[in-house]
């Protein structure tokens, strides 16, 4: 089963549903560019925190819009794991931007207008060309409203706390399931009622909810819908 050489994919949906790891599956699958579009947001969150430009009580929104186009960020694949990793200005920080701290400040900086219209500037130059899958919050309905497939994805909250209850724990970093809890519901509400680009399913996205699926069983779900669209091609 193949698809179309300009297909895009473009997978949306809430905070530690899996977005990244189907994403990435769908692209190993189909020999597609997967962009993670959350990464790059995360990444401005963490030159944000690293610079002293937001914190509990503090954000500077102007220096930071100020300091935007002084920002590189990319993806490189590295040849022992085989994925894309985030860079930014030259540094590999694909594991700094996945901690609780940045993940606490990513929904305040992700709702800046700037910031929003330079990454989207961004991604739509990565995937302008097709044969790429992009997850995120609105690649959907703002980045590529044109994708050939468009998926909302969800699960129940409790669950994904624990799904990021888990990845934190593996990386042998502390977490307190309250705290991831109420990080995600907070995230979701900011996420939901931004003035920029908020998290909506676009009318023509297909809903998975993932709660008790499998990752195999995802792909299963994704190999049919391909083939109740393309066929065989």
């Amino acid at each position: 089963m193949a698809l179309p050489r300009d297909v895009i994919i473009a997978i949306d949906g809430y905070s530690s549903c899996g977005k990244s790891t189907f994403a990435r599956a769908i692209a190993r699958r189909y020999q597609l560019i997967y962009i993670d579009t959350g990464a790059m947001y995360r990444a401005v969150t963490l030159f944000a925190l690293r610079n002293n430009i937001i914190g509990t009580n503090h954000f500077n929104r102007e220096l930071l819009i100020a300091q935007l186009p002084q920002l590189k960020i990319e993806f490189k694949k590295i040849q022992q794991s085989e994925k894309e990793e985030t860079y930014l200005n030259g540094e590999n920080v694909e594991q700094a931007i996945r901690d609780l701290q940045v993940a606490s400040f990513v929904s305040q900086v992700s709702a800046v207008k700037e910031v929003r219209a330079k990454m989207v500037e961004l991604q739509r130059a990565m995937g302008n060309t097709g044969g790429v899958v992009l997850d995120g919050r609105d690649v959907g309905t703002v980045v590529f409203p044109q994708a050939h497939i468009k998926i909302f994805m969800t699960a129940d909250p409790v669950i994904r706390a624990q799904r990021r209850m888990a990845e934190l724990l593996a990386k042998g970093e502390q977490a307190n399931f309250e705290e991831v809890y109420n990080n995600l519901i907070e995230r979701d509400r900011l996420d939901t009622t931004r003035e920029e680009s908020p998290l909506i399913q676009a009318p023509d996205a297909i809903v998975l909810n993932n709660s008790y699926m499998t990752p195999e069983q995802q792909m299963e779900w994704f190999e049919a819908l391909v083939k109740n669209k393309f066929g065989d091609l």
